[in-house]
């Protein structure tokens, strides 16, 4: 298991890029949550095997259909052993 923290930037607010990371995350078995931040960006934390995170990671540089990303950030983290993927807000 590996724990990321994703940042991507971009127009990712506003174009259900959170309920359509919960879907992707939830398809590749990734754990952890998703949330808009104050900067315009969206940030998330994710659990999983690391052939499951880079999927996700891949997914994460375009994204749904209406976002336009920019910048994708990922960083390691410690393991927080969650056990879905959330929303946060």
């Amino acid at each position: 298991m590996k724990s990321v923290h994703i940042k991507v930037q971009g127009i990712v607010q506003g174009v259900f890029f959170r309920k359509h990371t919960q879907l992707k995350a939830t398809e590749l078995g990734i754990t952890g949550w998703v949330r808009n931040s104050s900067d315009g960006s969206v940030e998330m934390e994710a659990e999983a095997l690391s052939e499951n995170l880079i999927a996700f990671i891949n997914w994460c540089h375009h994204g749904p259909e209406r976002a336009v990303v920019n910048k994708v950030e990922v960083t390691d983290s410690a393991l927080k052993n969650f056990t879905s993927f959330e929303i946060r807000r």
